[in-house]
This record gives C-alpha cells, sequence and structure tokens, in this order.
C-alpha cells in the first residue's frame, strides 16, 4: 500500500511544484493579477506564495516532516481562495463561473491536504516511503 501513497503524494504536489518554481522565478511577471485583486505588496505575496508551494511540496514528495509540508501546502490554499477568487465579487457571469471554479478547486486541494495531514500525523512511520516520520504525533 505506501506505493500508493507515494504515487497519491507525486501526484498531488505537481501542481504545487510546478507553479511555486513559477512564482519564485517569475513572480514580476506574475504581481499584476495578485495587486488587480487588491492583495498589498503583490510581487511579495507572489514570491511567499511560490515559497510555501515549494517548500510544501518538497516535503510532501519526500516524506520529510510532510505533516508539515501538508500543512503549508494548506496555508497557501486558503488565503489564495479567498483573496484571489472571491467570486461573490464578480458580477459577469463568464468571470463569476471562472472564479469559482477556481475557488472550488483550491478549496478541493485544501481537503486533500488536510487529509494528508491527518494520514500523515495518524500512520506516520507506517507509511513507509518517507524520510522521516511526522512532526506533529496524535491519533
Amino acid at each position: 500500500m505506501s506505493i500508493f501513497v507515494l504515487i497519491g503524494r507525486i501526484l498531488f504536489v505537481a501542481i504545487f511544484l510546478g507553479s511555486g518554481v513559477r512564482h519564485v522565478t517569475a513572480s514580476a511577471a506574475m504581481a499584476g493579477y495578485p495587486a488587480s485583486k487588491g492583495v498589498p505588496a503583490a510581487r511579495a505575496s507572489v514570491v511567499a506564495s511560490g515559497v510555501l508551494m515549494l517548500a510544501g511540496g518538497v516535503m510532501v514528495l519526500l516524506g520529510v516532516w510532510a505533516d508539515l509540508g501538508a500543512l503549508l501546502i494548506l496555508a497557501f490554499l486558503v488565503p489564495t481562495a479567498l483573496l484571489m477568487h472571491a467570486f461573490w465579487k464578480e458580477s459577469e457571469p463568464g468571470p463569476r463561473l471562472m472564479e469559482q471554479t477556481q475557488f472550488m478547486k483550491n478549496v478541493s486541494m485544501a481537503g486533500g491536504a488536510l487529509a494528508l495531514f491527518g494520514l500523515f500525523v495518524i500512520a506516520g512511520h507506517h507509511l513507509g516511503l518517507t524520510l522521516t516520520g511526522p512532526l506533529i504525533h496524535g491519533r
């Protein structure tokens, strides 16, 4: 079963690793969109979100304190959904639907990150194919 959890981790973090690299390396080009949404310090926010995605993604992928990595991804997804994809603020149907889709995608992935966090905390060392056990221990 460990191989299935590993494959799931790889598939889950693929989007965060790719997006994180783009956020860090192309922050100037990407800063306009969050600025248009009213995000303060847009470029710094883009870089910070990229760091959260990269750090969390690598931690979940390698199984190095993967529980903390899942929380870092969650810390990226929730504010992003609320600040960047506030579909309730859109008056036009097309943009509203697009933002609602992105909002729901982020909420769905936040649920996955939360589930992974719980899995790592509960199963810990028994998962296999991780470099460390969880940072947080519990049942």
